[in-house]
């Protein structure tokens, strides 16, 4: 299997070990440009860096003095026990070498002396097999807890859950009493729904409300985002894959569609994915049937799906991204979601609710919000819809003095220096129509690049990282980046 190209190498540091200084140099300087490379002159010194830098692959010279390169592997599990390990040996080395990778987590050795190109594709592999490695370990975590916790929240959510207004979904306006009137019906059939609606909106709270709401909810309800993985990531883990089926793939592993049997799948973003990926889904919501990576004999699911996206598939098939016939499998029931900014009459009680909601988790008493603070959040035009409301109430909360109102004071500045939302068909501003685009264009574009700025500050500039916090790949990061002038081009 070829390592993907939206994979950033360079976001996986390797550590080479060597005593010859010369030979750290010629590695450096052959690798650079692809890979973050560290250098260590001996075993003692790798053991340190292992210590504070968070390498995923490590080469390392197999004769070394007061340290063998092979001891040094054994030693570095106590350190860093997932990196990928690679050894570098001689000829008269091997022997020795193919005993003890056979008998311990050696991924592979390389013979001296190195060619280049061999040994980049080598470090490829590597990185590729370190990341899925990381995510079969964190969806083994996730689905654990998951399973977990599921009877206790499910009977907990039942047992005070309104059918007025499903768990997390608040709206008593028309355009929200009409979609939960949509809930109501789709809920106890296991046809497949598609959730429409821009970014923010709580696509995910919605799939959520239909699975427990369904005959379906004593079963688990399983997400992924289909953006945040590359296909091959993506193909295992909806179907699941076969020991060997791939470098990297140790133990047979089921797929979401297997762990979501008798229950639901939520396939978030699914515009995002590829036209081999939607051969494969469709095949799924014709047949019932999925095919591991690496077996040749399908197997039977019952597991309901519902997808969401926020882009417009009827533009994508038009235009031959997006399949024409998953689209009309997919879109039996479609459910639209309203943006906040078309649902302003929502705003205070979804303020009242994230008040409420993270005064209990931050452990603060916050003495409600005054009429100032209100009336700037409700002409908010919200490019960011729920979620930006959300963060901007948890934000308040946080910096709110104890016992004390929100005020129009405690906002962030990007709420109060925005230019309000004129009412609906008032067209009071005296602007044209292109003109409001332009401005809704560039508060948009400001969120957005609010939002990247302040994932890439969580996660310590990392660009892959920040890209999976926010739900898309890396590419698209890059792009959206560009585009809002915080790379060059």
């Amino acid at each position: 299997m070829e390592p993907s190209s939206e994979l950033d190498h360079r976001e996986f540091p390797i550590l080479v070990v060597d005593d010859e200084p010369d030979i750290l140099s010629s590695f450096r300087l052959a690798f650079r440009r692809e890979f973050t490379i560290h250098c260590a002159e001996g075993g003692a010194a790798g053991l340190e860096i292992l210590k504070r830098e968070p390498i995923a692959v490590v080469v390392a010279d197999q004769r070394m003095p007061e340290m063998s390169g092979l001891e040094f592997l054994q030693r570095s599990m106590d350190v860093r026990a997932d990196m990928i390990r690679i050894i570098l040996t001689g000829y008269t080395d091997i022997d020795i070498l193919v005993e003890a990778i056979n008998s311990s987590r050696i991924y592979r050795y390389v013979t001296k002396p190195w060619d280049p190109k061999e040994l980049q594709i080598t470090l490829r592999r590597a990185i590729e097999a370190y990341r899925l490695e990381s995510e079969n370990r964190r969806l083994v975590t996730e689905l654990a807890r998951a399973n977990e916790q599921l009877a206790g929240e499910n009977a907990y959510l039942r047992a005070r859950e309104e059918r007025d207004h499903p768990r997390g979904l608040i709206g008593a306006g028309a355009r929200m009493a009409e979609m939960f009137g949509l809930l109501d019906k789709v809920a106890d059939s296991p046809t497949t729904v598609l959730i429409l609606g821009e970014t923010g909106t709580g696509k995910e709270l919605i799939a959520r409300s239909i699975h427990e709401r369904s005959p379906r909810a004593k079963r688990i309800f399983v997400a992924v985002n289909c953006a945040a993985l590359t296909e091959s990531l993506l193909e295992s883990e909806l179907f699941g894959h076969k020991r060997g089926a791939f470098t990297g793939a140790t133990t047979d592993r089921k797929g979401l569609f297997e762990v979501a049997d008798g229950g639901t799948l939520f396939l978030d973003e699914i515009g995002e994915t590829t036209p081999g990926m939607q051969a494969k889904l469709l095949r799924v919501l014709q047949e019932g049937e999925i095919t591991p990576v690496g077996e040749t004999r399908p197997r039977r699911v019952d597991t309901r799906v519902v997808a969401a996206t926020n882009r417009n598939l009827e533009t994508e098939v038009a235009e031959g991204r997006f399949r024409e016939d998953l689209y009309y499998r997919l879109r039996v029931v479609p459910v639209r979601v309203p943006p906040l900014r078309e649902r302003a009459e929502d705003i205070p009680s979804l303020v009242d609710h994230f008040i409420e909601k993270h005064a209990t988790r931050l452990g603060k008493r916050v003495a409600g919000i005054e009429p100032d603070a209100m009336d700037v959040l409700s002409r908010y035009p919200y490019p960011g819809n729920v979620r930006e409301l959300e963060n901007e109430m948890e934000r308040a909360v946080l910096l709110s003095d104890p016992g004390e109102p929100i005020t129009a004071a405690s906002l962030s500045e990007f709420f109060l220096t925005d230019p309000p939302l004129a009412p609906r068909g008032e067209g009071s501003s005296g602007k044209g129509r292109g003109e409001d685009e332009g401005g809704l264009r560039e508060r948009t574009d400001a969120f957005e690049r609010k939002e990247i700025q302040a994932a890439l500050a969580r996660n310590d500039g990392k660009k892959a990282r920040a890209a999976r916090e926010l739900g898309i790949t890396y590419q698209g990061l890059l792009k959206k980046m560009r585009r809002l002038g915080m790379l060059e081009s």
